[in-house]
């Protein structure tokens, strides 16, 4: 085991972490033994330097039930509510760049066997679910989109980016020219980071001025903005529910809600739709996907509103001229946290039950949610709660989740986030 500082934890947190998973909450804690270090992933093996200061923020350590047994190794941070993110639960690792170097090559691999011919577009790492907690990156192509959410993965981006970037060009044969951190996330702040974006520096790498890229996805080419977009400039998980719903799309007079740069929508204009209208709040957004329609010579079925969905929901309700088969709600996360779920579960019901007010009898409803907080249970009671609001019934065609390159981890709920529904109306 390496000589990091030795974190003594509640049977509470214990169990916690027994029962699979990979936090420990600041409550948690009960005594800290500190070990001065050098480096976060250099082997410290002069135990004679054991002393009883704090852990440096950012820095690995052990931690060890009540009864003094080890529970795993992770990331501490004394400024985080998440006192400490384990990376490993084996303790016989070292954590050289050899052991990043490994975890890097099965999440790779993962994303190459369950993504097939998108591996291409695809979400390498998903924070906790690939053990790297709080990263993320994204893949366009040749291009790489990172977001950094926690203090010792920060720390480690250097040795991870290097690593990184030799897997895919030597052993995956993927040439990278672009990595772009998109470091903007007020969470950042509670852990004690700075706010930021930029191309990370490294062989072989590029800043194009414009931060734009082409990728294919489902057959329809996508203008990325990695520099501007939201996120990391495009929405990856929902790549299998957009195919999904094409299959209900042929014919059908479309209403996509939250289009943002049109996914949803121009999925249902290949799909033979017979018009769809996408509508976003964002005249930035709206423009990228009106250029998206006309990279794919879909906008003579298309036509593009900028309003509140809120609003335009309201005034379709109120003319009998809007007459839609399918509708898509694909709102952003309404909340972020517990304490303002009531509002959200308001709005979810909202914006659900005015579209189901819009639909005719044999029509055609997906609606989704991208927030962990709103669960699978609140998300379908809210749903029922709705469908009773308009007097409507409705018959599941399918229940649907994230892609797979957004894995879930079963204990690790927080890694289970999109709900995505498709109903008819009955």
């Amino acid at each position: 085991m390496m000589n990091f500082a030795k974190i003594t934890i509640t049977e509470k947190g214990a169990d916690f972490l027994r029962g699979g998973h990979v936090w420990v909450y600041e409550g948690e804690v009960i005594s800290v033994a500190g070990t001065q270090s050098g480096n976060v992933c250099t082997p410290m093996a002069d135990a004679l330097n054991c002393t009883n200061t704090q852990p440096i923020d950012g820095e690995l350590v052990n931690v060890f039930s009540q009864k003094g047994k080890y529970l795993g190794t992770g990331f501490y941070n004394s400024h985080s509510k998440i006192r400490i993110r384990i990376v490993s639960k084996n303790a016989n690792d070292r954590f050289d760049e050899e052991f990043w170097t490994r975890k890097l090559r099965w999440a790779i691999e993962y994303r190459r066997r369950v993504m097939g011919t998108d591996f291409s577009c695809c979400r390498l790492i998903f924070g906790e679910a690939d053990a790297f907690p709080g990263l993320t990156v994204d893949r366009f192509g040749d291009v790489l989109v990172t977001e950094v959410l926690s203090l010792g993965m920060e720390r480690m981006k250097s040795t991870i980016y290097t690593s990184l970037l030799r897997l895919l060009r030597e052993e995956f044969d993927v040439p990278i020219r672009v990595l772009y951190e998109r470091n903007e996330s007020p969470l950042r702040k509670l852990e004690g980071m700075e706010i930021g974006s930029g191309a990370w520096k490294g062989e072989g790498l590029s800043d194009p001025a414009d931060g734009v890229c082409t990728i294919l996805e489902n057959g329809i080419e996508y203008e990325v903005d990695y520099k501007n977009g939201q996120k990391t400039g495009f929405f990856l998980d929902q790549k299998y529910n957009r195919a999904a719903i094409r299959r209900i799309a042929a014919g059908a007079r479309v209403l996509d809600c939250f289009t943002h740069t049109g996914s949803f929508a121009l999925n249902a204009a290949q799909a033979g739709a017979s018009h769809v209208t996408a509508v976003d709040i964002s005249a930035d957004a709206l423009a990228v996907a009106k250029r998206n329609a006309a990279r794919n010579g879909l906008s003579d079925r298309m036509d593009f509103v900028c309003a509140d969905v809120f609003d335009y929901l309201e005034q379709a309700e109120k003319a009998p001229v809007f007459d839609y088969d399918l509708i898509i709600l694909d709102p952003p996360a309404f909340t972020k946290s517990r304490d303002t779920l009531r509002n959200a579960i308001k709005g979810y019901r909202e914006i659900n039950r005015r579209a189901m007010k819009l639909l005719h009898r044999g029509s055609y409803l997906a609606t989704c949610s991208c927030s962990h907080f709103m669960t699978q249970t609140y998300f379908r009671q809210m749903i029922h709660n709705a469908a009773e609001d308009a007097g409507i019934g409705l018959r599941q065609i399918e229940a649907r989740q994230q892609s797979p390159d957004h894995p879930i981890l079963w204990n690790v709920p927080e890694t289970d986030y999109l709900k995505f529904f498709i109903f008819q109306i009955v």
